[in-house]
């Protein structure tokens, strides 16, 4: 009986680089894979509480603190795709260690800074050391799959976007709460404890990489412990991320705040465009390959419905919870009641269509909605019932839980497995393209105030994008054809 139990035990709980069952996810890296992909939307929600008493307490005007919002996004946008390439090369648990340890080297500097200035380049920091969990996550999740020859990973992309959706939520109600016990400082501070769990975790256990013998292509191979191959590095093509990175910061400033003197931005993201496609066109070992990506239509789908996705979500969040309060004239506390069901419900719906992949009915679904609470945001009128505001929120939740998660799945069976990090990253920097379109949407229609009509124009922009979406995704085959690939 004692010898039975044991094994039974030990197969349970032993994990699989360390003499566990070979067929089965290692569920230890479950931890620090969550863990660290929260860092970023947790730093992201916090800061929308902190924005007024740290303009009070530094003096800066709001045009000002929205940097603390910026530069996060900015950090983000850029480091994701850069970090996840070096992920793809180095392998994950280096660059996890590396990236969390700058999270809590830029929470310390945050709590510590003596103006706005520092305040901004501490937020920068966090966003490039919170670039590295996702797709180290995404990295590991390919691996394990290919390694157990399970390829099944619906579980642990589900409990990767539930993660990050529930912290979102919470964000701004734990911010309020460290803002009230200690200060705006604190929401810096927090990073401190959270980048050392990340770092005990990370280090003990995530695998170590390893050299192994010449692939078959000649090329050089790094193995994890559980035997997972993942390319060498022959060169970091520090070129091509800079023209990335220029691409990515000029493109997003002007997105910030559209303004015909600032024509140059889009002239400059351009030229920086074109020059970063003839280098990666031209060398060995590119940061994105593009001959490959340009080959992989269904991805770059993927990558625009992520783009469309967040466009519509982001102008929702932002311009309905600013309508809320100056066209509708509700206290803010009573407008993050109002914004309450469409957490929930996005939570909710990810939670129980989350262990299924249904890429494809997915989106349709998701559109489809988005479609019709955009047309419901078109009969909201100032003196609208309490219940039906919040009947809009609980609508536009449900897409929220299905297309991010979708889009998700997506990719993680249509890109290149030794390129999963880089394209993870991707990904992400669509969705803050989303994020800083559709904050340039709601300036442009509510440039006198976020009124009524304002709100219904922005409804007649979303429900365009909305319209595209569902365009793009019923005209690609390919998702209906996405199944798990063989190891």
């Amino acid at each position: 009986m004692i010898p039975t139990l044991r094994a039974r035990f030990q197969q349970r709980f032993t994990p699989a680089g360390d003499g566990g069952p070979p067929d089965r996810f290692d569920r230890r890296l479950i931890a620090p894979m969550v863990l660290g992909s929260v860092l970023n939307p947790v730093n992201s929600s916090m800061i929308a509480v902190a924005l007024v008493p740290i303009g009070s307490a530094l003096g800066a005007p709001p045009s000002q603190t929205a940097w603390l919002v910026s530069g996060l996004y900015l950090a983000t946008a850029v480091g994701q795709p850069v970090i996840g390439r070096l992920v793809d090369m180095f392998g994950p648990r280096r660059l996890y260690l590396i990236g969390t340890a700058m999270v809590g080297v830029a929470g310390l500097l945050g709590s510590v800074a003596p103006n706005l200035g520092a305040l901004v380049a501490a937020r920068v920091l966090l966003g490039f050391g919170t670039s590295a969990a996702y797709p180290a996550a995404m990295h590991l999740t390919r691996s394990e799959a290919e390694r157990t020859g399970r390829d099944s990973p619906a579980g642990v992309l589900t409990a990767l976007a539930v993660s990050a959706q529930t912290v979102s939520v919470i964000g701004p109600t734990l911010g309020g709460l460290l803002i009230g016990l200690g200060g705006w400082r604190t929401i810096f501070l927090v990073n401190v404890p959270l980048s050392l769990a990340c770092l005990v975790l990370g280090a003990l256990r995530l695998p170590k990489a390893t050299k192994i013998a010449k692939g078959a292509q000649g090329a050089d191979r790094a193995a994890d412990a559980g035997g997972v191959p993942v390319p060498a590095a022959r060169g970091i093509d520090l070129p091509g991320m800079a023209l990335f990175a220029a691409l990515l910061v000029a493109l997003m400033v002007f997105l910030m705040k559209p303004r015909a003197e600032d024509w140059y931005l889009p002239v400059l993201a351009l030229l920086a465009g074109a020059a970063f496609a003839r280098r990666e066109l031209r060398v060995p070992e590119p940061f994105i390959d593009l001959r490959v990506l340009g080959g992989n239509g269904p991805l770059l789908a993927t990558f625009l419905r992520q783009f469309l996705s967040y466009t519509t979500a982001y102008a929702f969040l932002y311009g309905f919870t600013q309508w809320l309060e100056e066209g509708h004239g509700l206290h803010a506390a009573a407008a993050g009641l109002v914004l309450l069901p469409l957490s929930l419900t996005g939570l909710l719906v990810s939670a129980i269509t989350g262990r299924r992949e249904a890429v494809r009915g997915k989106l349709v679904v998701g559109s489809l909605v988005q479609i019709a609470g955009c047309a419901a945001m078109l009969t909201l009128q100032a003196g609208s019932a309490m219940w039906l505001l919040a009947a809009v929120a609980a609508l536009m939740g449900v897409p929220q839980g299905l297309n991010g998660l979708a889009n998700q799945n997506a990719l993680y069976r249509q890109a290149d497995p030794a390129r999963i990090g880089s394209a993870a990253g991707l990904l992400r920097t669509f969705m803050y393209l989303g994020a800083m379109a559709a904050s340039a949407a709601d300036a442009a229609f509510f440039q006198h105030g976020a009124d009524t009509g304002g709100l219904h124009h922005l409804s007649l922009f979303m429900l365009a994008g909305a319209v595209l979406l569902l365009a793009v995704t019923v005209i690609d085959r390919s998702l209906g054809t996405l199944t798990p690939r063989k190891a």
